[in-house]
């Protein structure tokens, strides 16, 4: 999604629930301090949402959900979420993004810090999120010694410790060796793969490919019946 999307599920959202400010959860939060990367990582179809004064609001975004009129007619929904969503490093809280500017109508998206995200997605390790993962890393957008450090401040058992500590180092192993791999083997104008082996862009290209598949939304058999009480103005760009 691009960010004038999430602005829109924003703007939607402000007008349905009365609030003015929402807690970006998932991978859309990202745009706080990348707005409008222009590649897979941000190419999902849901806003993770939760609304931060008044929590139990939260579910009335349901009028914008998944197979909601407002998903079939924009292609992207608001997804209600809570505390309980993801799990997350003590004082997160005052590590949140203010998503940049846009057209929300005054409605503020508070955004996950990359690191507070990453972390979150290893503790889930879904397959769609080792893709994220080793993408965060391979990318600079996350440093080894911060996700370290963040993890000692996670709420998680040892044993899930040291897990996401392995898979921690795999990620930045896999991209140092895919960057020493790539030496040596690049010329002023383009790189080259080895015989019988992937060019890091080509790597990080499948990769990719596989993610996106992840993240597709399953098929419905049938769009439910328009929600009591939306109405077109919330639908409206």
């Amino acid at each position: 999604m691009k960010k004038r999307e999430v602005d829109h599920v924003l703007r939607a959202a402000g007008r349905i629930t009365g609030e003015k400010q929402f807690i970006i959860i998932g991978s859309q939060s990202l745009h706080g301090k990348f707005p409008d990367l222009p590649d897979d990582l941000v190419k999902s179809f849901e806003v993770d949402l939760m609304a931060s004064k008044h929590a139990d609001r939260t579910e009335w975004l349901n009028v914008i959900g998944l197979y909601s009129p407002f998903h079939d007619s924009f292609g992207y929904y608001a997804d209600p979420v809570d505390h309980k969503t993801a799990t997350l490093p003590r004082g997160w809280k005052s590590r949140l993004v203010n998503l940049p500017d846009g057209d929300t109508e005054g409605v503020r998206g508070l955004c996950l810090d990359p690191h507070d995200l990453a972390i979150a997605k290893y503790v889930a390790r879904r397959e769609k999120d080792i893709v994220f993962t080793r993408e965060l890393a391979g990318r600079g957008i996350v440093s080894h010694d911060r996700l370290l450090a963040l993890l000692e401040q996670t709420p998680v058992s040892e044993e899930t410790r040291q897990r996401i500590r392995a898979h921690i180092g795999r990620d930045f192993a896999a991209e140092r060796d895919l960057d020493g791999s790539q030496h040596g083997r690049e010329t002023a104008e383009e790189p080259t793969s080895a015989t019988g082996s992937l060019s890091l862009e080509e790597t990080r290209a499948r990769a990719r490919k596989n993610w996106l598949k992840l993240r597709q939304p399953p098929a419905a058999a049938q769009l439910p019946p328009p929600v009591a009480g939306a109405n077109s103005s919330t639908l409206m760009p």
